[in-house]
Order: structure tokens, then C-alpha cells, then sequence
């Protein structure tokens, strides 16, 4: 039995575990690097080999259990497979456990969060991201990575933090006051909390990895220079668990190339300190 970080069985049965964990495997709709559709297994992977005790917070968030819910392997249309995330995202949600997605290009997480804004009320879409995904359609889809929180927008309340890429056709779509581009981030020490003041109730967290700065996470799909860097982004996450109820999140676009692995280590490492984040503000 395979199981999340190599952790003991007793640890990963759904029974036992807080925490499940869906990975979506596709790439049907990226448009310059290829290989997302690789990033769940290189972030398995990556959680075999990564320490399970967690300085900062002086846990071990493994042993409140993580249970590997299987992968959404539908790919033939853009739409067949936010459908199919929807559909196993209200499966998973019934079992009241934190849920969790890792991708896979952006677009998978257009169906998770459809699925979670039916459940929870008052939802808070907190997405960390170069790109403002907010195209209603692209290349004859809605469900295209470009469309990512389109919907998201429409529906909740979103907040876009570390942008620095988008297209003149989005900037009719942004929600305003709540988009923190990247420029403004690095000359403003106070935005941490300036984003808190505009993330409240349950929330969900949705991370691009291009998010941050290619010197630390090179290998994603579109790698933009500028990004954010990683203990201000794990202050900011930190205090958005101490003060909101997440309720779930995902991990997306991280890329098969010759320099995977920095990155894949870093996103099992970003995976890990959320689960540690999550359970020391619920005990």
C-alpha cells in the first residue's frame, strides 16, 4: 500500500486521517511548458523524502492522518475533467475531512472549488499566483488554466496575491481592492497583514507555484521573474490559518523538467507546513 510521505498505514486509512488528498494528473490546456500532468508524482515523491518533524511548529502533522484519495485521471475534454474533480471534490468533502488537491495545470481546480463554494458559505478564494487566470474562456474553453478562478471571482469573495502577468481583456475582471501585484508587494513590508484585512471565514487556498520566484521554484509552466519568496508567503499563510477557517486548498503547476526537483521538494515542503499550520489551529 502507497501511501502519503511514505507514512505508516495506521496514519493514512481514511478512518484514521483528518486530512485526504485527491491528485489530478492532467495538462490537457498549458500552453508553453509541458509536464504538469507530472506533478503529482514528483510531489509523492518528494514527500517520501523530506523530514516528517516540523521545526517551526514542533509537530509531526503526519500523525493526524493523510489518506491518498486517488487521482482524477479523466482527460479527454477540458470540461470532462473539471466535471470529474467536481463530482470526486463533493465525494471527499462529505467525509467533513480538510481536503486537498494536487495537480496539474490551474485549470484543475476550477471544478474543487465549484464543489467547495456549494458546501461552505461566505467563501473566501485566496489565490497565490503570477497569472490572474481570470479569462472567461480561452481557445473555445472555459475550463482552459487561463480560466482558472474566473468563476471563482464571479461567485466569492476573491483575493489574488504575487500577480505580475496578465492579459489587457482581464482587467475588466479584477476584483477590486483585492489584487496584491507583485511590484506593490515588494515595496510594501506591511502586506501580509493588508491581505489578512481582505481574507475572512472559510477559505479556500489555491496555489499556482509560479506564485513564487523562479529562484526558488524554477520549474513550473511559466516561470515569471519577480515572485514571491518563501518565509514572508509561509508568514502570510500561517496567520490566514490562525485567523480563518480553511477549509481546503490546492497545489498546482508543478513541472517535469531537468530542474524538477527544487521545485517538487518545495511544494512537498509548502504542502506539509499548510497540514502543520491547519492542526495547530484546530487543537
Amino acid at each position: 500500500m502507497k501511501t502519503y510521505a511514505g507514512i505508516p498505514e495506521e496514519n493514512a486509512s481514511l478512518e484514521n486521517s483528518k486530512v485526504v488528498l485527491v491528485t489530478v494528473p492532467y495538462d490537457g490546456t498549458s500552453t508553453w511548458g509541458k509536464g504538469a500532468d507530472k506533478g503529482p508524482e514528483l510531489f509523492l515523491d518528494a514527500s517520501e523524502n523530506m523530514e516528517l518533524y516540523d521545526i517551526e511548529t514542533a509537530t509531526e502533522p503526519y500523525l493526524e492522518g493523510v489518506y491518498l484519495a486517488g487521482e482524477v485521471s479523466e482527460s479527454s475534454t477540458p470540461e470532462a475533467m473539471t466535471e470529474a474533480v467536481y463530482q470526486k471534490t463533493k465525494e471527499l468533502l462529505a467525509t467533513d475531512k480538510l481536503f486537498t488537491l494536487f495537480g496539474g495545470e490551474h485549470s484543475v481546480s476550477i471544478g474543487s472549488i465549484r464543489a467547495v463554494g456549494e458546501k461552505f458559505e461566505n467563501l473566501t478564494v485566496l489565490q497565490l499566483d503570477a497569472h490572474t487566470d481570470l479569462r472567461p474562456e480561452f481557445h473555445g474553453s472555459t475550463s482552459n488554466h487561463a480560466c482558472a478562478v474566473f468563476e471563482a471571482n464571479q461567485k466569492h469573495n476573491l483575493v489574488q496575491v504575487g500577480i505580475r502577468s496578465m492579459d489587457v481583456e482581464e482587467t475588466e475582471y479584477l476584483p477590486e481592492g483585492r489584487v496584491f501585484f507583485a511590484h506593490e508587494i515588494a515595496n510594501n513590508d506591511n502586506w501580509v497583514n493588508d491581505v489578512l484585512e481582505k481574507v475572512s471565514g472559510n477559505v479556500y487556498i489555491t496555489i499556482d507555484l509560479d506564485a513564487f520566484d523562479p529562484s526558488i521554484a524554477p520549474s513550473t509552466g511559466t516561470p515569471e521573474p519577480g515572485g514571491l519568496q518563501w518565509y514572508p508567503t509561509l508568514e502570510l499563510l500561517r496567520k490566514v490559518f490562525e485567523k480563518c477557517n480553511v477549509v481546503a486548498f490546492d497545489i498546482v503547476e508543478l513541472m517535469d523538467s531537468a530542474y524538477a526537483k527544487p521545485t517538487a521538494f518545495l511544494a512537498a515542503k509548502l504542502y506539509y507546513k499548510m497540514l502543520a499550520y491547519y492542526h495547530i489551529n484546530r487543537d
